[in-house]
């Protein structure tokens, strides 16, 4: 079985549109989690402070072929066209083309 590596991620939601980004994620739809789980995503959580801070936090084998397997699911398409005017992005890119990844400097174990 592949080592999986720990990624983590910050983007910024809108503080206007918070509570319906925390309700949008209480019912992702069944075949967006299934399309996660076949593409390699592991343990993902997502964390969102009351300034707008998310940070995303997974375990996959290669994170750049999971983004990648991701690429090719339709449902991604619909999900992060869905998902796009939730962020502060003057680029209005979709969540999973502005994630700013964060450097691991620690790890207990």
């Amino acid at each position: 079985m592949a080592q999986h590596k720990r990624v983590c991620f910050q983007l910024r939601v809108k503080k206007d549109r918070m509570d319906e980004y925390k309700a949008r994620h209480r019912e992702v739809w069944p075949e967006m989690l299934d399309a996660l789980r076949r593409t390699g995503w592991k343990n993902y959580s997502l964390f969102l402070r009351e300034d707008g801070l998310l940070i995303g936090y997974l375990e996959t084998a290669d994170f750049d072929q999971a983004l990648a397997g991701m690429a090719l699911q339709g449902v991604n398409d619909r999900w992060q066209a869905e998902m796009k005017g939730f962020f502060e992005d003057p680029q209005q890119r979709p969540a999973d083309r502005q994630m700013e990844l964060l450097e691991e400097v620690f790890h207990l174990d």
